[in-house]
């Protein structure tokens, strides 16, 4: 009941922001919201960037996109696939969310020029460039395949790497393996215990100065691993 009324309400008020054209923080305190509710209490370690800022962190759940959300106000790249799940899709169309089929190699242009626009908008963007969840007990490797749109780098735009940490309830939250995600979600919401998700918003860095898009990748993924 606790979704469904948190729901109800930011659209209405973020339907009110939209009727006067200003831009609406609701998409994002309503995501930031979901996650209190599903018992994530987000602690932000370090400074995000609000504009002309591409994220890239690991990834461990769906929970991820809320605390990450909540805290920058970032859209997302996510799977077409999602775009087609019923009221997800849309909600994820109000938080801006660039939809990319990563298999299919006839529309990575077009994909790496959607994404372009957005970061060259100035919109803060993140990307989970693991391409999939993990355990959380280590990195997978990074795919630096739409950090192809960071080549080169509009100008002034930052990378900023955020490391995801679920600490003790790791090995509970991660959603691994060919678990449904309905199934994850319903595993997650039984919990009657509150969990804490550390966000660790690393140090900047010039995307400009470190190379092409493996390069930057490779750098992300070891500020992430150092941390």
């Amino acid at each position: 009941m606790a979704l469904v009324a948190t729901l109800l309400a930011a659209l209405a008020i973020h339907g009110l922001w939209r009727l006067f054209r200003l831009p609406s923080p609701w998409p994002r305190l309503f995501l930031g919201s979901v996650a209190r509710i599903v018992g994530a209490r987000v602690r932000v370690v370090g400074t995000p960037l609000r504009r002309d800022v591409m994220f890239l962190a690991n990834h461990l759940s769906w929970i991820d996109i809320l605390a990450i959300a909540g805290a920058t106000g970032s859209a997302f790249v996510a799977k077409g696939e999602l775009a087609r799940v019923p009221l997800v899709g849309w909600l994820c169309t109000l938080n801006r969310t660039i939809f990319v089929a990563r298999e299919d190699r006839l529309q990575v242009a077009a994909q790496i020029a959607r994404l372009r626009d957005a970061i060259g908008a100035g919109w803060g963007v993140t990307i989970f460039p693991e391409g999939t969840t993990g355990d959380g007990t280590a990195l997978l490797p990074f795919k630096a395949s739409l950090l192809a749109a960071l080549d080169p780098p509009p100008p002034g735009l930052m990378v900023q790497p955020i490391r995801v940490d679920y600490g003790a309830a790791t090995g509970e939250l991660a959603w691994v393996g060919d678990e449904p995600g309905q199934a994850h979600a319903l595993r997650v919401l039984r919990r009657r215990r509150t969990f804490r998700v550390t966000l660790h918003l690393l140090e900047p860095f010039d995307p400009a100065v470190i190379g092409n898009r493996k390069a930057i990748a490779a750098e992300a993924r070891a500020r992430i691993a150092a941390a």
